[in-house]
């Protein structure tokens, strides 16, 4: 390609070049979905997960999808949206819970989510790209070489003619992937009703979700070109959902109440924690006195530094509620985060009675029992952090705090075995193979622990396998 730009002289090879590169980057930038989630915030909150979990399960079951198999990321996010950014993870953004009025709109679209997962959408739309990326290419080639050989000639007509061909060639790979990506929300759709069905819920909720998507790209979609567009036209998509729903032997199906108040204390929690006062006040005004209500005022109020007004709400929810392990969490987090560790412990394991297969729960246990600085909870602490870390081997905190619990106990090699643990969790993989190689040193060889330093001193990234 080189020796073809050479030929029509320095303005040429620029104009050509940066035609080839924004004809690519265009054919590339296509897939919303496949944009990158590292500059998102993500999200922990035990309850939150727990409910999303017991929203997908039998989804999963119905798709064939083991549901250990797949990652749920929580992005603190308004926009009523989730995706698949790869093909074992499902984000979902908090503005999709919290605007869903019920349990069955958020299902809809995690069933429709599902149906990308099942259907292996992000992996063959990987391939699609690639497919369009040697369409624009070959086209790009084709394009320089018929503009070479105008400037050569002499032609001014045929060198924008090759011009031209550069750019159409991106244009009919574009078209392409985003006719693909049609065809596969479409399968998507489908998917997700089927799963409905088989589980025995109503499509409905779906429904209300795509009708709001419609309603909020109806003016957009009246002038739209439809073969420029990644997903079907709002109103098809709708007709197509709405007699497959209302088809359903299920379709006037209502959640369950239990499931219905677990939701809207979720989306109260959520709200308590990044709403402001004014969005906090809209959804909750003073005259609300349901739970719901209660929880995002008992948050808002710890938040915004009155812990003592934000306990004292929450002693209320828990007359209410006595076995609602979210509750004890959240007054054990907020005594806790307020410097008062030996306070926070009690809270915390009455959470961990009564959801004891959270594994988020016994971390956040074994961080305040660590945070005590008394010597009798040390093996406690280590018991709750170990078995939370296999659970949720994806907090941090966990780590740190096993490291210092090791420490406190003299087991010095451990410690350095879980910093390294919790290096490795974050990616830093140079850090986690110096920290596995010094607990080496004093771990027996052959040992349990002294293989997981192992495998960490012997893991590459860049190497396969």
């Amino acid at each position: 390609m080189e020796k073809m730009l050479g030929a029509i002289g320095r303005n040429g090879r620029k104009a050509v070049a940066g035609l080839l590169a924004a004809t690519l980057a265009a054919t590339l930038a296509i897939p919303a979905e496949a944009q990158s989630t590292r500059s998102r915030k993500f999200v922990r909150d035990a309850e939150t997960e727990a409910l999303l979990q017991d929203y997908v399960r039998p989804i999963f079951k119905a798709a064939g999808i083991r549901a250990n198999s797949v990652e749920l990321f929580l992005v603190q996010d308004p926009a009523f949206n989730a995706y698949v950014p790869s093909g074992r993870t499902i984000v979902v953004n908090t503005g999709a819970i919290i605007d869903s009025k019920t349990p069955n709109e958020l299902i809809g679209m995690l069933a429709h989510e599902t149906g990308h997962l099942a259907g292996d959408h992000t992996a063959r739309l990987n391939e699609q790209l690639a497919n369009a990326q040697t369409m624009a290419t070959l086209g790009a080639l084709a394009g320089i070489g018929a503009a070479v050989a105008g400037a050569a000639a002499g032609s001014g007509e045929a060198a924008r003619a090759g011009s031209g061909i550069i750019a159409g060639s991106g244009e009919i790979a574009r078209r392409s992937v985003l006719s693909y990506q049609r065809s596969e929300e479409m399968a998507a759709d489908q998917s997700a009703l089927i799963y409905l069905k088989k589980t025995q819920q109503s499509a409905k909720g779906m429904l209300d979700t795509f009708k709001r998507f419609a309603d909020n790209t109806l003016f957009a979609a009246r002038t739209a070109n439809p073969y420029l567009l990644s997903h079907p036209l709002p109103r098809e998509r709708v007709d197509m959902i709405q007699r497959e729903a209302t088809a359903s032997p299920y379709y006037n199906k209502k959640d369950p109440p239990a499931l219905v108040a677990r939701h809207n204390m979720v989306r109260a929690k959520l709200v308590g924690f990044s709403g402001s006062m004014d969005e906090i006040m809209r959804r909750y005004p003073p005259s609300d006195t349901s739970l719901p209500a209660q929880y995002a005022r008992a948050i808002a109020a710890y938040r915004n530094g009155n812990s003592q007004a934000g306990l004292k709400i929450l002693d209320g929810l828990l007359k209410a509620q006595p076995k609602n392990p979210y509750f004890w969490e959240l007054q054990g987090q907020i005594n806790l985060e307020n410097g008062r560790a030996g306070q926070a412990v009690p809270g915390f394991r009455k959470a961990v009675s009564l959801a004891p297969k959270s594994g988020m729960l016994k971390v956040l246990l074994g961080q305040a029992l660590v945070e005590t600085g008394d010597p009798k909870t040390t093996d406690e602490a280590i018991k709750n952090l170990t078995v939370g870390l296999q659970v949720d081997p994806n907090m941090g905190i966990g780590y740190r705090s096993l490291a210092r619990a090791y420490a406190a106990r003299g087991d010095i090699a451990l410690a350095d075995l879980a910093t390294a643990q919790g290096e490795f969790a974050g990616g830093n993989y140079a850090a986690a193979r110096q920290h596995a190689a010094r607990a080496q040193k004093g771990l027996k060889p052959g040992s349990p622990a002294w293989i997981r330093a192992d495998d960490i001193v012997s893991y590459h990234p860049d190497k396969p396998g």
